[in-house]
């Protein structure tokens, strides 16, 4: 997959099925310093991700301060044709000052054997 240089940090779309829906999210910024994935709260709930009764609350802390988000499982997180299933994210605001849709996080990355060439601007997963 090809990332996408946007004020020097690298972006993928990445796409998510939840409950037999899929939804391509676009603006996903591929950080290696981020410990989990994380995705855009306004563009997931087209697919009908949204707050349920039964989804874990956490506090989110980082450079950019405290943000707080809920946990849920999805059906499946893919770059490109590689992906995870049944894969566990974050859903939060991510009002920080720029387009994103979401973070892709070493938790996705280690998992899915992601390789970073970031000379030719890929992103490899299953490496």
């Amino acid at each position: 997959m090809r990332l996408t240089l946007r004020d020097d940090l690298p972006f993928v779309t990445v796409e998510i099925t939840h409950r037999a829906a899929t939804i391509g999210v676009a603006n996903g910024l591929v950080d290696t310093g981020a410990a989990s994935t994380v995705l855009n709260a306004d563009i997931v709930s087209e697919v009908g991700v949204v707050l349920e009764r039964t989804d874990r609350l956490r506090t989110l802390r980082g450079v950019g301060g405290r943000e707080f988000v809920f946990v849920r499982q999805i059906d499946r997180l893919a770059v490109g044709a590689s992906g995870l299933d049944h894969f566990e994210v974050e859903i939060g605001e991510m009002d920080y000052g720029f387009e994103i849709g979401g973070i892709l996080g070493m938790d996705f990355l280690r998992v899915a054997g992601a390789v970073i060439d970031l000379r030719r601007l890929t992103l490899e997963l299953g490496g």
